[in-house]
């Protein structure tokens, strides 16, 4: 029997793979008995931020290639992205309540699997722990007391819109550069327009972060408020970007916001990139500056919590057990990895090795010119300035430094990647 702490997306990774793998397990997880300041629903791998698991080009994109190598080693979030799938262009969305939903049945109804309804408090001498980047109370406290403590930084979610409030007049539909199937919804602003979005938006009151807290933000997580501070043009050269999107007439606006759908019956819309710590008035004051959304009702409002992550190099190895107790992992966003993919992939990999510890034979890593394997290893080389960390090419082994075309150097990384991927498998499941 394994226990494995936290139902979110690594952990319930991590009691699937040991449960299709004959292993008895113990998923313990506080809802319904209670709840983090992020999370509202039942079901068990509740996406809170955003309702993308980003791009899903396999030979163009690091995160494409990951969500790749995770298919081909069983990965219960892929199953469930693609049964809850909804149109997003290039990028792999999903209906949020149906992937829940779809993990939730997954998890129930496997009979070696035992939900236990319980917040633990003390570290477990053995098991997986994926209590997620909102770790706290007596558990935080005893994690920090045995592994030296942990860091924090903030993560911020964008607010969502009803979809028959959005003023249709104002905006064009298609994706950038042509791609996918006119999924988006591009909101168009002129000079005047969105200098004056941008001003209001610096200028906006923002809601108020506890003073005990460190306000460390994480580059990937940037409130659009402060993205904004940078420079007037910092939007129109990121999340406002027009590059590769043209109106009705073939003119590329000065800048677009870009709304992705929220569910799949398309009734609401996520405003992409949008992550803001502003108050709720504000933000319905601000936004509503955007012409399509001068009338928009919003279903949910953008928040800021802090999210925990442990200084991993220092007490975790790249297999994700814990330096000097081999048969104790981590999994999730408390390890260092920052992402709803790279979350789920550390808890399949923690699932994978505690099954070997499990059965009597040694963990293998999967090769650093795999995106997972790269992960696992970043997480666990020394870094004095050590942060979480996406996928990206940047974390691979390096090769291929003779083809100079960009495009075709990413087809033979992702060749190679997916190559050893299934090396590993053969592995694993011998």
């Amino acid at each position: 029997m394994i226990d494995v702490i936290g139902a979110g997306l690594a952990g319930c990774e991590a009691a699937y793979y040991l449960a299709t793998r004959g292993i008895e397990v113990n998923l313990i997880d506080m809802k319904p008995l209670a709840y983090t300041p992020a999370h509202a629903s039942p079901l068990f791998a509740e996406l809170v931020c955003s309702n993308s698991l980003k791009s899903d080009d396999v030979y163009g994109n690091a995160c494409g290639l990951l969500k790749e190598e995770m298919r081909r080693l069983g990965s219960l979030t892929m199953q469930a992205a693609e049964v809850a799938r909804v149109p997003a262009g290039g990028a792999l969305a999903v209906d949020r309540d149906k992937f829940s939903a779809y993990v939730t049945e997954k998890i129930k109804s496997c009979p070696k699997i035992h939900v236990v309804a319980q917040e633990v408090s003390v570290l477990p001498e053995r098991g997986i722990v994926a209590t997620g980047p909102l770790t706290a109370g007596k558990l935080f406290e005893d994690i920090s007391k045995k592994l030296g403590g942990g860091l924090h930084f903030y993560d911020a979610s964008a607010p969502i819109v009803s979809a028959d409030s959005i003023d249709d007049t104002a905006t064009f539909t298609g994706d950038r550069y042509g791609k996918g199937t006119g999924d988006y919804i591009n909101c168009p602003l002129t000079k005047e327009e969105y200098e004056t979005f941008v001003t209001e938006l610096i200028n906006a009151e923002k809601a108020t972060l506890h003073a005990f807290e460190k306000r460390e933000i994480f580059e990937g997580c940037m409130p659009v408020e402060i993205m904004a501070s940078r420079g007037k043009d910092t939007l129109r050269f990121g999340t406002f970007k027009p590059v590769g999107l043209f109106d009705g007439e073939g003119k590329r606006p000065y800048a677009v916001l870009q709304l992705r759908k929220e569910n799949g019956a398309g009734t609401s819309y996520n405003l992409v990139g949008c992550q803001t710590n502003l108050k709720f008035g504000e933000q319905k004051r601000v936004f509503s500056l955007i012409p399509a959304l001068k009338n928009a009702e919003f279903l949910r409002y953008g928040v800021m919590h802090r999210n925990t992550y442990l200084n991993s190099p220092d007490v975790l190895n790249a297999d994700f057990s814990v330096k000097g107790n081999p048969e104790l992992f981590f999994a999730g966003q408390i390890t260092g990895v920052e992402g709803y993919v790279e979350s789920a992939m550390s808890g399949l990999l923690a699932g994978i090795h505690a099954y070997r510890r499990a059965v009597g034979k040694p963990t293998v890593v999967p090769e650093d010119s795999t995106v997972c394997g790269a992960l696992s290893r970043y997480i666990a080389t020394p870094n004095r300035d050590f942060q979480p960390m996406n996928a990206n090419y940047g974390v691979l082994r390096a090769g291929f430094a003779e083809i100079r075309d960009k495009k075709l150097k990413r087809q033979r990384l992702g060749e190679r990647a997916l190559a050893e991927i299934e090396q590993f498998r053969a592995l694993t499941l011998s």
